[in-house]
C-alpha cells in the first residue's frame, strides 16, 4: 500500500522525467545512428586545424610513408624516437598543407596549366622531375622515360602522376610564397653599420669579478618575495609553447642474474654441440636463433659487429665459429660456403601474374613461351609492356641496379649466380619473372652462413619476481606519498620533466609512448595505472605536474627556477660588497674585495664570451655601452656580479662593399623570415592536437 500511495503523489513527478528521458533519449539515439559517423568520427580525428578535421585513415598512411623512408635511411628497425619523428613530420606536413594553402588562397598564388607544363616537360624542368627522370650516366632528363611515365594508362601509373604533379605544384606555390616573404624583407644602411660594427668593432677592458659560489647557498634564506622577484622580470622565460606534463617513475630491474647467465651459457653450449652435427643447417638456425638473418649468400659487412665481421669472413667452407659473447648475446656460425660474386647487378624483367592468366601452369607455360620468343630477337621492352604486372613495364622492365639483400632471394640468387647475358625463368613469391642480366658490376667474397644468436636474457623466474615487486609497490602506493614510500622501499624515484604529447623518448626510459599518453590521459597527483614494459625494466610512475599552454604560473615552474633566484639574492649581496668597497680605481676596489684585476682584449659584442669564463652577455653589452677610463657601478651577469674600466675601442676600417654586407645580411633574414612567417601562422591558428591517443 505504502508504494502505491508513493506511486500515486509523485506520479507527475515521474511522468515528466520519464518524458525528458525519453526525449533526449531519442536525441542520443538519433545521433548515435542517423549520425553515426558523428561518434566513430571522432574516434577518427588525429587533430583539427583551423576546422579542418585530419583523419586517422589518412594521417596513418603518410606516417607509414615517413617510417619507410627512416628505414630506408637507416636500415634495421625502427625504435620509439623515429616513430614520433615520423608522426611529427607527417603532423608538420598536415599543419602546412591546411595553413599554407589558406594563405596561397587568400594571396591569390596559383600554377597554371601552362606553368606546370613548363615545370614538366620544359627546358627548366621541376627539382622533382630531375630527382626522378634523371639518366645516372649523363645527369640530363631522361625525356623518353618521363613521357612514357606522364602518357601511361596504368592505374597505377596515373595515380604516381597525379601524386608528382599535385608535389611539384605544392613546391612551386611554396616557392612563390617564400620569395614573396623573403622580397618583402629589407635592411637599412644603419642596420648594416651597426651589425657589421657588432662583429668588428674591438674593445680593451679590465674588470673585477665576485663568482656566486663566493656565498655559500647554506647562508641564502629565500622568501616569497625573491621567487616572486625573480619571476616577475622574468616572465617571459616561462612562456610554454604547447602542453607539456612531468612524472616521477621507480623501477624494478629485469636484467639478468648471474644464474641466469649461467644457464643462457649452459644452453648455449648444448644447441652448439648439437648444432655442429645437424643435418638441415638452416632449420636449426631458425629454430634456435633469436635474431633471423637470411640463409644466403651475404657480403662483408653485414653481420653487424665488424669484429664477427671480421672473423667470420676470414674462415673456410666447413668451419664452425663459437660460441662468442659478444655484446649482449652468444654467436654460433657454421660457414656453409664462401665465394666471390658480383657486387650489383642490372637485369630487366618481365612479370607474370599466375592469377591473372588462369593459374600457376599457364604463367609457368607464357614465361616459358616469352622466353623462346625473347631469344629469337623478340623485342623484350614491347613484351614487359603488354604482359609485366610490375610497375618497371613502363620502363621496358628496367630495374635499377641492385645489391645482396634488397631483393627476394629467389630473384637475387638467380640474378647473382648468372652472368651477363643470361635469360632466365625464375618463379619467387610473386609470381615468374622473365629475366635478363645485363651487366655485373665489381666482386667480393660472399659467405653462405647458418646463423644462431641466442640473446642473454632475464629468466622468466627473475622477470617475475621484479613484476610481483613492481605490482605490490603499485597497488600500496596509491593513497600515499610516492617519493615517500619509494624512499622507503629503498627505490630510486627518476624524474622526467616536461615531456610533451608525442615525445618518443622521456629521461632513462627506452620505450615511454603508452607510460605518456596515459600520463596525458591522468590528473596531476595520480598514479598511473600501469606496470611499463622497457627492454631492461617494469616502471610504476605518477604525474606530478600539468603544465598548460603559455606562461607558466610560478608555483609550476618554482622548483626550476631556484638556482637562479639563489644567484639573484646573492648579486644583491656581492653588488652591495663592490659598492662598499668605495668608487676609486679597480686596484683599489679589487684590494678591498680580494679579487685580481682581469684585463680582456679584443672582445666583440657579437660574441660575449669573457676567455676563462664563460658568456657573460650583461657585461660586454654594459662594456659597449660604457666611456672608457670611468669605473663601471656592479653589474650581475650568468657567473657573478662585475665592475669593469674600458681602456679603449678599436674602431674598423669602414664599410667596402655596402651592397655585400646588405646582401649577407638578406640571405640570413630571408632564411628566418620563412620560418617566423609559418609560425606566425601556427600561433594564430586554431589548433587541436589528438595525436596522443593514438601513438
Amino acid at each position: 500500500m505504502g508504494l502505491m500511495t508513493f506511486l500515486r503523489n509523485r506520479a507527475g513527478y515521474i511522468l515528466v522525467f520519464a518524458i525528458g528521458f525519453a526525449i533526449v533519449a531519442f536525441l542520443v539515439g538519433d545521433a548515435i545512428n542517423v549520425g553515426k559517423p558523428f561518434w566513430s568520427a571522432n574516434q577518427k580525428v588525429v587533430g583539427t586545424v583551423d576546422g579542418n578535421d585530419i583523419s586517422i585513415d589518412d594521417f596513418q598512411p603518410k606516417v607509414d610513408q615517413s617510417l619507410n623512408q627512416y628505414k630506408q635511411q637507416f636500415g634495421g628497425s625502427l625504435n620509439p624516437q623515429m616513430t614520433a619523428m615520423a608522426v611529427d613530420q607527417a603532423w608538420n606536413a598536415e599543419l602546412a598543407g591546411v595553413l599554407l594553402n589558406k594563405e596561397y588562397e587568400r594571396l591569390g598564388l596559383t600554377v597554371s596549366e601552362d606553368e606546370l607544363f613548363d615545370l614538366l616537360q620544359g627546358q627548366n624542368p621541376s627539382p622533382l622531375i630531375k630527382q626522378y627522370f634523371s639518366n645516372p650516366q649523363t645527369g640530363q632528363v631522361d625525356r623518353a622515360t618521363l613521357m612514357n611515365f606522364l602518357k601511361s594508362k596504368d592505374a597505377q601509373a596515373l595515380q604516381q602522376s597525379n601524386m608528382l604533379q599535385q608535389e611539384i605544384k605544392n613546391q612551386s606555390l611554396q616557392s612563390k610564397y617564400s620569395n614573396l616573404i623573403r622580397n618583402s624583407v629589407y635592411v637599412t644602411s644603419l642596420e648594416a653599420t651597426d651589425e657589421y660594427n657588432n662583429r668588428n668593432k674591438l674593445a680593451n677592458f679590465k674588470y673585477v669579478g665576485l663568482d656566486y659560489s663566493t656565498v655559500a647557498d647554506a647562508s641564502v634564506k629565500l622568501t616569497d618575495a625573491d621567487y616572486s622577484a625573480y619571476y616577475d622580470e622574468n616572465k617571459a622565460r616561462f612562456n610554454n609553447p604547447q602542453e607539456s606534463r612531468s612524472f616521477d617513475y621507480v623501477s624494478f630491474s629485469i636484467r639478468p642474474t648471474v644464474a641466469d647467465s649461467a644457464a643462457v651459457k649452459v644452453q648455449i653450449e648444448k644447441i652448439a654441440a648439437d648444432f655442429q652435427v645437424s643435418k638441415n643447417d638452416s632449420l636449426f638456425a631458425a629454430i634456435n636463433s633469436d635474431v633471423k638473418v637470411p640463409y644466403t649468400y651475404l657480403s662483408k659487412g653485414k653481420l653487424g659487429d665488424p669484429a664477427l665481421d671480421s672473423a667470420v669472413f676470414a674462415l673456410p667452407a666447413g668451419s664452425f665459429y663459437g660460441p662468442k659473447l659478444t655484446g649482449n648475446s652468444y654467436k654460433l656460425i657454421k660457414v656453409i660456403d664462401t665465394r666471390f660474386s658480383p657486387d650489383s647487378v642490372k637485369v630487366k624483367h618481365i612479370l607474370i601474374d599466375p592469377a591473372k592468366v588462369g593459374g600457376d601452369d599457364k604463367a609457368a607455360k607464357l614465361a616459358d613461351s616469352l622466353r623462346g620468343l625473347i631469344s629469337k630477337g623478340g623485342n623484350f621492352a614491347e613484351l614487359a609492356k603488354t604482359y609485366s604486372v610490375d610497375g618497371s613495364k613502363d620502363q621496358g622492365g628496367s630495374l635499377p641496379s641492385f645489391t645482396r639483400g634488397q631483393m627476394v632471394p629467389e630473384f637475387e640468387n638467380a640474378a647473382f649466380n648468372g652472368k651477363a647475358g643470361d635469360l632466365k625463368v625464375v618463379k619467387s613469391q610473386f609470381g615468374y619473372h622473365i629475366m635478363s642480366i645485363e651487366r655485373q658490376m665489381g666482386t667480393s667474397k660472399v659467405a653462405k652462413l647458418a646463423y644462431i644468436e641466442k640473446a642473454l636474457g632475464a629468466s622468466s623466474k627473475t622477470q617475475q619476481a621484479a613484476y610481483k615487486a613492481a605490482s605490490n609497490f603499485l597497488n600500496d602506493v596509491k593513497g600515499k606519498d610516492f617519493a615517500k614510500y619509494a624512499q622507503e622501499k629503498g627505490l630510486k624515484v627518476s624524474v622526467a620533466d616536461k615531456i610533451g604529447a608525442t615525445q618518443g623518448f622521456a629521461a632513462g626510459l627506452d620505450n615511454p609512448r603508452k607510460l605518456i599518453q596515459d600520463a596525458y590521459a591522468a590528473d596531476q597527483g595520480d598514479v598511473l595505472p600501469e606496470i611499463y614494459t622497457m627492454t631492461n625494466e617494469y616502471v610504476v610512475a605518477r604525474l606530478t605536474a600539468v603544465n598548460p599552454k603559455g606562461v607558466l604560473p610560478l608555483e609550476a615552474v618554482k622548483k626550476e627556477i631556484q638556482p637562479l633566484v639563489l644567484n639573484a639574492v646573492k648579486a644583491k649581496l656581492l653588488k652591495d660588497k663592490l659598492s662598499g668597497a668605495g668608487k676609486g680605481s679597480l686596484d683599489q676596489i679589487a684590494s678591498k674585495v680580494g679579487a685580481p684585476v682581469n684585463p680582456v682584449q679584443n672582445i666583440v659584442f657579437a660574441n660575449p664570451v669573457i676567455p676563462g669564463v664563460a658568456q657573460e652577455n650583461k657585461l660586454v653589452g654594459s662594456v659597449f655601452g660604457a666611456q672608457p677610463g670611468k669605473v663601471s657601478a656592479p653589474v650581475a651577469g650568468e657567473r657573478g656580479v662585475y665592475v669593469f674600466s674600458v681602456d679603449g675601442f678599436t674602431n674598423p676600417a669602414p664599410i667596402a662593399n655596402m651592397f655585400k654586407q646588405k646582401e649577407s645580411m638578406l640571405l640570413s633574414l630571408g632564411q628566418r623570415s620563412g620560418q617566423a612567417a609559418f609560425q606566425a601562422l601556427i600561433d594564430n591558428a586554431t589548433i587541436k592536437d589528438n595525436r596522443v591517443k593514438f601513438y
